[in-house]
């Protein structure tokens, strides 16, 4: 198969061509980079593990991602897993006008929710039928983006995936009511900002996105395989960070593993009970592994498409999957094949499936 090439920028001439620097985050970054514009989408996402046990999950999108061509369809979703078990997933729809963002900084407002912060302190508020969050989020890692942050495809570099973790790991403060019953608690917490120019499911088959802490120590590992076209390139991200300092970050030392592989009921994906990232420096060596318990979300996107575009996209195969899972993070340190320490705690991760199912994979 001759396959088109995909890549991540991380040349001197990619950063000159964005605007950025090397090593240094601008607050402008997490401004918005595309304005809705037909032929794009973007998002700005957040997750905690909050200290009475639930689990937030709260996103800002422009539009949905599978539908680019169409004009501004700002929407927000709040996933919300209570300490007793119980689940509430909801998605808000608002009209184009009522979305606004600054290219300064991350200043989203859809309606009368927010989600504003400078890559150090932010603060989301959002309300979806009988869900309302109110969130303080203060970084503990520095803002970081893997090269430029830009997985560009094509020949040319014509189409492009864009993600900037904001801040990597963060204190965060939280209010959530469920149906006017409130509670209040501190926990952990991630901010990142997606974009691109391209649907998605042309560019990514799919990727596994995970992180957390245990320990002194706090990881995001993804690891993103390309479409068929572009000969299902696999591109590593990684950034393991010991006492709020970078201490690796280099996505062509790292060996990714997908183990336990089983096939998912709901949507049919082939998903691996554990995944295990080794980053290997010298005598230094890094193994994070994440231990699936049990699923947080398992979605067919196909289900969350009303009316005449559900046919469509049942006619054109539409077969995009999302799935969060939550269980065992273990991050242990080996420097000359011995064992320095080990460290484990609970996280989430994620697997979005974009292309059609592949064994294993």
């Amino acid at each position: 198969m001759n396959a088109t090439p995909a890549r991540l920028g991380a040349t001197a001439e990619d950063y000159a061509r964005i605007g950025i620097s090397p090593g240094r985050v601008a607050p402008w970054e997490d401004g918005t980079r595309t304005g809705g514009d037909a032929g794009t989408y973007e998002w700005w996402y957040f997750d905690a593990h909050l200290d009475d046990g639930a689990k937030l999950v709260v996103v800002f999108y422009t539009k949905n991602f599978t539908d680019i061509a169409k004009p501004p369809a700002p929407t927000i979703r709040i996933d919300l897993d209570l300490p007793d078990g119980t689940s509430h997933h909801k998605i808000g729809k608002f009209a184009p006008e009522e979305f606004s963002a600054s290219r300064e900084r991350c200043d989203v407002r859809i309606g009368a929710n927010v989600f504003s912060g400078d890559l150090h302190s932010y603060q989301i508020v959002a309300e979806v039928e009988d869900i309302v969050v109110e969130i303080s989020l203060v970084g503990d890692v520095p803002a970081w983006r893997p090269a430029t942050g830009h997985l560009y495809y094509g020949a040319d570099d014509e189409h492009e995936f864009d993600w900037l973790p904001a801040v990597p790991q963060g204190k965060v403060e939280a209010t959530y009511r469920v149906a006017g019953a409130s509670a209040e608690t501190s926990g952990v917490g991630y901010h990142d900002h997606n974009w691109g120019n391209a649907p998605m499911t042309s560019l990514v088959d799919n990727w596994y996105s995970a992180r957390g802490q245990a320990g002194p120590y706090s990881v995001i590992a993804s690891y993103v395989t390309a479409e068929r076209k572009y000969g299902y390139a696999e591109i590593p991200i990684f950034i393991l960070a010991e006492n709020g300092k970078v201490i690796a970050d280099d996505g062509g030392k790292v060996t990714f593993e997908r183990l336990g592989a089983y096939t998912d009921t709901t949507t049919g994906k082939p998903v691996a009970n554990l995944t295990r990232y080794t980053y290997t420096d010298g005598d230094d060596s890094y193994v994070v592994a994440f231990t699936r318990h049990r699923d947080l979300t398992a979605t067919k996107l196909i289900d969350e498409i009303e009316g005449p575009k559900k046919l469509a996209a049942r006619i054109v195969g539409f077969d995009v999957a999302y799935l969060r899972f939550t269980g065992e993070l273990r991050i242990e340190h080996h420097h000359a094949g011995v064992l320095v320490d080990s460290h484990a705690d609970s996280a989430i991760w994620e697997l979005m499936y974009l292309g059609k199912a592949r064994a294993g994979r």
